[in-house]
């Protein structure tokens, strides 16, 4: 398995895929070229998922996202691990997991492959994710021999809302194709699923003006069917408070009409209690545009954000698929970064904690 990623993606992209199954849109050219490859990394992508509960958690993406997401779930108490009762009982939620921060040092930002070359955005999601099942990685990128020591992911988390459009459907697809069955989520899809199962009906979503203009929540949200539910997706103007931002995003809010249901805030950086304080000093202060505020903020006002919404939904997913490693230990994580080789293949670079977050967020707190 570890000569898997060592085949050059070029010569994939000339192999001759068989028919497939007609998808509901078409899949990049490499997704064909991998399923292809049945001795190779289409057989790796058919033994994803397949193994219960050995393996990591695989955290891909832009680097801020990937390392802030990481450390909260190494730190996450929120159940009682026995019963899985919302209650703390002071151990780790996920006991004993490995998590793989898989930093895509090679196609980041994503922002601006989507005004260049989107399929790219799409690529990077099956590169990084094939990597992620592998269980290979190197010292340095001058390495001529893997260094064995990664995990096979079990579960992926693609960490950019960008990727829920581009990228999401062609890693399922790849899976489908190949037989894989690890589980796949986004920022995206499991805030839309909370907030509708909450009872929202009016979504607000607080992002960059980046993926505002993306069209990726639009996109996701239209996939989900739900006629009885309206989306606004807004970036407020930036300011150094969050109290000039909050009110700028209800100001944009309100031209629409409607009661504000849930505020999805789509940011990794987010501190949900200071942000909560400032929408009670709306209710509060009584100036006549607070009270135009109160008055649109649905009594059932939910709130949420990718970090906490993320770690809800994997915990839920382990604990029904059964992928716990029940092990006694404290949650580690290996950090990675995305690299080519010089003879253009996907390559993990294994890097240290202080270095991950000292070289790609050094104000991390």
């Amino acid at each position: 398995m570890k000569k898997c990623l060592l085949i050059p993606l070029a010569l994939l992209a000339l192999v001759s895929c068989k028919e497939k199954q007609a998808a509901p849109r078409p899949t990049t050219p490499m997704v064909h070229a991998i399923a292809a490859d049945t001795a190779g990394l289409g057989r790796l992508v058919g033994q994803s998922g397949r193994r219960g509960g050995e393996g990591s958690v695989a955290l891909i993406g832009e680097p801020g996202g990937v390392i802030a997401l990481a450390r909260r779930f190494q730190g996450c108490d929120r159940v009682d691990n026995v019963d899985g009762r919302p209650v703390r009982d002071s151990l780790p939620d996920f006991a004993g997991e490995t998590f793989d921060a898989i930093i895509d040092a090679r196609f980041t930002p994503y922002s601006r492959l989507l005004a260049s070359d989107p399929d790219s955005l799409r690529d990077a999601a099956v590169i990084n994710s094939v990597a992620a099942w592998d269980s290979v990685c190197w010292r340095s990128r001058t390495d001529a021999e893997p260094l064995l020591r990664k995990q096979c992911a079990k579960l992926i988390i693609l960490t950019s809302p960008l990727q829920a459009q581009w990228g999401m459907f062609d890693v399922d697809t790849l899976q489908q194709m190949c037989g894989g069955r690890c589980f796949v989520l986004s920022p995206v899809h499991v805030m839309l699923d909370e907030a509708y199962a909450a009872g929202a009906r009016s979504i607000a979503v607080w992002t960059t003006r980046d993926v505002r203009d993306s069209g990726a929540w639009e996109a996701v949200f239209a996939q989900k069917g739900w006629a009885d539910t309206n989306l606004s997706v807004l970036a407020p103007e930036p300011a150094v408070d969050v109290r000039t931002e909050l009110r700028s995003l209800l100001r944009q809010y309100r031209e629409s009409g409607r009661m504000l249901d849930a505020l999805l805030v789509d940011s990794y950086d987010v501190d949900l209690v200071l942000l909560r304080s400032e929408l009670n000093l709306i209710k509060a202060e009584g100036t006549l545009e607070d009270s135009s505020f109160q008055a649109m903020i649905s009594p059932d006002f939910v709130l949420l954000d990718p970090a906490t919404t993320l770690i809800g939904a994997t915990y839920a997913t382990m604990r029904e698929h059964h992928l716990f490693t029940h092990r006694i230990a404290r949650p580690s994580v290996q950090y990675f970064e995305t690299a080519e080789s010089a003879e253009g293949l996907p390559r993990l670079i294994s890097i240290s904690s202080a270095y991950a977050q000292s070289t790609y967020v050094p104000n991390l707190d």
